[in-house]
């Protein structure tokens, strides 16, 4: 999946990566589907490896427009994983307290343990995003939290943590199909937003708010990656590998039973 992964130093322009794209993989859309079974057993697998282990971390950001896919993503990737040491965190408009705090508090107490998973549904980025987009804070101040940003996430690195941080590229016209779903279906109308009509508005906004982030946060420790995301199915390929790829370069093992473990019996 390296043809996804944002260089560090790279200058984004979002414009150059195609929404559409399912060049890496070539299975029809049923095919598709067998194939993210066979994946979702393998990060079981890998899972409980991490779980037991009880060593290393891995902290998973999802970014996207809305409907841009991080609910479906979180219930595709993750299906039949053992839920004790997956987490999801989903992170919703600062509530009073959190905004007496340094913008990144809320974020770094739900970060991963030893032998989680932590998905962030939406994350601190949005403090570079919606913040700058609608013109919640100072230029100076969302400008200078890239470098903050970078530097939170270099010590989760180096303190064990495994980031990897998809942004899942849908184009406006996907997006104003999937609203319309929404309107259309009863059982996808609880998910439509009118806010989300006013966030359409300002799309070339976000585009850019979001080229930058890509572009300044990018790093070896914390790589971004454009995941093109038309395609569910595709979408949902594209960061299961991405995903198996990372747990199987952590070069787990389960724990060794102690010697005198195997002079144990246990009677009926």
């Amino acid at each position: 999946m390296k043809r996804y992964r944002v260089k560090p130093g790279t200058k984004v322009d979002l414009k150059e990566w195609d929404p559409n794209d399912k060049s890496e993989f070539k299975e029809s859309k049923e095919e598709a589907k067998e194939l993210l079974v066979t994946l979702n057993q393998k990060i079981d697998e890998l899972q409980e490896a991490l779980y037991a282990e009880h060593k290393h971390k891995v902290l998973i950001v999802l970014q996207a427009m809305d409907t841009g896919g991080k609910d479906g993503t979180i219930r595709n990737v993750f299906e039949g994983v053992n839920p004790q040491g997956v987490h999801i965190v989903s992170f919703k408009k600062p509530t009073v307290d959190e905004l007496d705090h340094d913008y990144l508090w809320r974020v770094h107490y739900r970060v991963p343990g030893k032998g989680e998973i932590v998905v962030f549904n939406r994350s601190h980025y949005e403090d570079v995003l919606v913040v700058r987009v609608h013109d919640l804070v100072p230029k100076e101040a969302w400008n200078r939290r890239y470098e903050h940003i970078n530097n939170f996430e270099h010590m989760l690195a180096e303190e064990g943590t495994t980031i990897l941080k998809f942004f899942l590229h849908i184009d406006k016209e996907e997006q104003a199909q999937r609203l319309q779903e929404r309107l259309d279906d009863s059982q996808k109308l609880w998910k439509f937003n009118p806010g989300d009509l006013e966030e359409r508005k300002v799309w070339p906004e976000y585009m850019e708010a979001y080229e930058d982030a890509l572009t300044r946060t990018s790093t070896e420790w914390a790589p971004w990656y454009i995941v093109p995301a038309n395609r569910k199915w595709y979408r949902n390929l594209v960061v299961a590998t991405t995903l198996i790829e990372a747990l199987e370069g952590l070069k787990m093992k389960f724990p060794e039973a102690p010697a005198e473990w195997s002079k144990i019996k246990i009677e009926a």
